[in-house]
């Protein structure tokens, strides 16, 4: 009877200590990985109620891991924000379009047809970028492209031995948005806003002040919306577009834009892709039916 109560106990104390063999097996044979040994003790009940991996310090001689997979979501990405501080994110970016359509008055209408390398070798002087402001689910993105061309010709006249001819084109889109999708590898945003142009004109006659200009201004309520899909821990793709004009300014304004993003540093991502922006605004007798389409090169960075 002696002997059966003591093989009892001996079966009961290895019961008990099966538990904490695998758990103490786990601890030694990952040693830098803290967190994880005291996870598991934690799923298997061996910690007191309250004491957990998050509640548990990691030793001061190692540094945390980042988590790549959670950062991978680049700029035109925004950063996921489940705290209740304010994020920023700058997006400067160069981009090379061709343009075709049709500009001027609605009787006197010309075709425009240029490709990259004409507006090029016409360019004068250009910003373009992006800046946003997020704030958990909140988003405040603005869009700026301002853009300037000219070229002179020499004329074999005596009055007039030269002509200049300057053009500018300034868009600017503010909106407002919601997260609607928000994990590690996915994120779906909502967006509203407007975009608002500023094209014009001048030909400059030299040195006679025969001189002519024009400008138009116009403003297009708009709704879209982006997608960020992170293809691994360094490869992001960011998808948006937006819908707007409906008569209020112009008949119609769009755009659809696609980058792939490489991620070189943990606050900075390298992007490249494909812009197409459309517009048809008519009023007064003025036209300007353009579509503007090209390569886009750039990168967003962390500020905050």
């Amino acid at each position: 009877m002696k002997e059966l109560t003591v093989v009892s106990n001996r079966k009961l104390l290895v019961s008990m200590l099966l538990p904490i063999v695998p758990a103490l097996l786990l601890g030694t044979a990952a040693v830098p990985c803290h967190a994880q040994a005291v996870s598991f003790l934690s799923d298997v009940h061996l910690l007191p109620p309250g004491l957990n991996a998050a509640a548990t310090p990691a030793p001061t001689s190692q540094a945390p891991v980042p988590d790549d997979a959670a950062q991978a979501i680049g700029a035109a990405s925004t950063t996921s924000g489940e705290d209740d501080k304010w994020h920023i994110v700058a997006a400067p970016y160069l981009w090379f379009p061709g343009v075709h359509g049709s500009v001027g008055p609605t009787d006197r209408e010309l075709s425009v047809h240029a490709t990259p390398g004409d507006l090029l070798s016409h360019f004068r002087f250009g910003l373009m970028g992006g800046v946003e402001f997020s704030r958990k689910r909140l988003l405040l993105p603005v869009d700026v492209m301002w853009v300037r061309l000219g070229d002179t010709h020499p004329l074999p006249l005596e009055e007039v031995t030269s002509v200049e001819f300057k053009a500018q084109e300034f868009i600017l889109t503010p909106k407002i948005g919601y997260r609607v999708l928000d994990q590690d590898r996915i994120k779906v945003d909502a967006l509203t806003g407007f975009r608002f142009w500023h094209v014009a004109e001048s030909l400059d006659f030299n040195p006679s002040t025969l001189n002519f200009s024009s400008s138009e201004n116009w403003v297009d309520p708009l709704v879209g919306g982006r997608i960020q899909i992170a293809l691994s821990p360094k490869v992001v793709v960011n998808i948006l577009g937006d819908v707007g004009g409906w008569g209020a300014a112009s008949q119609l304004d769009y755009q659809v834009v696609g980058l792939i993003g490489y991620k070189i540093k943990t606050s900075v991502t390298l992007q490249a892709g494909y812009r197409y922006m459309g517009v048809d605004y008519r009023n007064g007798g003025f036209t300007f039916n353009v579509i503007t389409s090209g390569a886009m090169l750039g990168a967003t960075m962390n500020l905050k």
